[in-house]
């Protein structure tokens, strides 16, 4: 037992051997209130002005809180980097085990077994992490396999299809109008020009009408025209491909394209199609409400066209970056 006890704190002595543990607790602490100096900038910018009387008041608090946030994290990396020169550096003389003997390689240019061991280890770890995502998805759909099936029958079991893609057209009709009748203002009419497939046309007010081409209850795609533009084509039909000839409807159809792709719920469509809509009536005082940003009604000839996801508020394109 005291072989090994001296055997321990010869070890400690030599991994400590150069190396400052005041000064590295000292860098420690440092490095925490750095990463809190850090986070209360990003917070910062999360929250973005706050309410007050005037634009330039709030502008004035915002940069103001900023600033101070940014001088924290100035003085707390020059701090990290004072002490980071007292630290010192570990003695090289006693490796981390065999794998360290690989970085004493003199010619590292054409052995560098080191760093590749480093760049394998990093690998499998993403890849570990990466394969268990994928089996928790995996274990959530309907398809089951097992190994005694295989070749127990000469017939092939007929594919099992999910049971989100496959719904049937009365409970797309029942979703269809019980969305219409949350918002009065808008009006939904349903066509299946194609078999069970449903297209939408809405129109919210006397703004827009807004055409939305869904699979069962997944909208595929959407297009965006004002009111008074024609949305049939020549053969009596819904025109699903032109766009509108107004440069703000098409800007419409573009921040309706990446509402799509935001609201994405697989295993919920009902709930994302009434997101979507919900979204889609923030546009009803599309020429009657201000920037939340900049303040004014239209910017290069334009209303704010952009809605924001969550609190629907309006924006210019250019004023929510």
């Amino acid at each position: 037992m005291r072989r090994s006890s001296q055997r321990a704190e010869k070890m400690a002595d030599a991994m400590n051997v150069g190396v400052n543990l005041e000064a590295f607790s000292q860098a420690i602490s440092a490095i925490q209130a750095l990463r809190s100096s850090v986070t209360r900038v990003f917070d910062s910018l999360k929250d973005g002005m706050k309410n007050k009387e005037t634009l330039e008041g709030r502008e004035k608090v915002f940069i103001t809180e900023f600033q101070d946030n940014l001088q924290s994290v100035n003085r707390d990396l020059n701090e990290l980097e004072r002490l980071s020169t007292l630290v010192g550096r570990p003695s090289e003389s006693h490796p981390l085990h065999n794998s360290g003997l690989l970085s004493l390689d003199p010619v590292q240019d054409k052995t560098p077994l080191y760093s590749q061991l480093l760049q394998a280890y990093k690998w499998s770890n993403k890849l570990q992490y990466h394969a268990g995502l994928a089996s928790s998805l995996l274990n959530q759909q309907s398809l089951k396999r097992s190994a005694n099936q295989m070749g127990a029958s000469a017939k092939r079991r007929p594919k099992v299809q999910p049971s989100t893609l496959v719904l049937p057209p009365q409970y797309v009709d029942d979703v269809i109008s019980r969305i219409g009748r949350m918002f009065p203002d808008m009006s939904i009419e349903l066509f299946r020009p194609n078999g069970t497939s449903a297209v939408l046309l809405v129109t919210l007010g006397k703004v827009l009408k807004t055409i939305v081409v869904m699979r069962s209850l997944f909208i595929d795609r959407t297009i965006v025209r004002g009111f008074n533009e024609n949305v049939y084509s020549e053969d009596g039909k819904l025109d699903i491909w032109s766009k509108s000839n107004y440069q703000v409807f098409q800007k419409v159809t573009d921040h309706a394209t990446t509402a799509l792709l935001h609201y994405q719920l697989p295993q919920m469509p009902d709930v994302v199609v009434r997101s979507f809509m919900t979204w889609l009536r923030s546009y009803i005082k599309l020429f009657q409400t201000p920037c939340q940003r900049c303040g004014k009604f239209l910017q290069e000839g334009l209303p704010p066209t952009w809605r924001d996801f969550r609190t629907l508020e309006a924006f210019h394109d250019t004023c929510r970056q």
